[in-house]
């Protein structure tokens, strides 16, 4: 079992940043595949970043460039730092995990979600 809780979540102007974090349980946090999804209104679920054990990163071509997932296994923490901001990145964030080392495209834990609201 892991359990997964997002952070650093607020408002912020165009332009603008933040950093999100992911405190996740569980002794072997090392071997999850991460990742961050987010959910905006009145649109589907999307897959934002990525990261793997040994930190490859995936991005969604609308964050590439402005998006930056990493984490520190010593920690069991994941991060998303988020830079130029733009009105349709407002949405919840999700952090989540795979059940083992693999990622298939399905994840099986997530945390509560942090809000992210930017204004034009």
């Amino acid at each position: 079992q892991v359990r997964l809780v997002e952070s650093g979540g607020g408002s912020v102007q165009a332009g603008g940043s933040l950093r999100l974090s992911c405190a996740a349980s569980g002794d072997r946090y090392s071997l999850y595949w991460m990742g961050w999804l987010r959910q905006g209104p009145e649109k589907e679920r999307e897959e934002v970043a990525t990261v793997g054990s040994g930190g490859m990163t995936t991005y969604a071509d609308s964050v590439k460039g402005r998006f930056t997932a990493s984490r520190d296994n010593a920690k069991n923490t994941l991060y998303l730092q988020m830079n130029s901001l733009k009105p349709e990145d407002t949405a919840m964030y999700y952090c989540a995990s795979t059940r083992g080392p693999y990622y298939t495209g399905t994840f099986d834990y997530w945390g509560q979600g942090t809000q992210v609201t930017v204004s034009s």
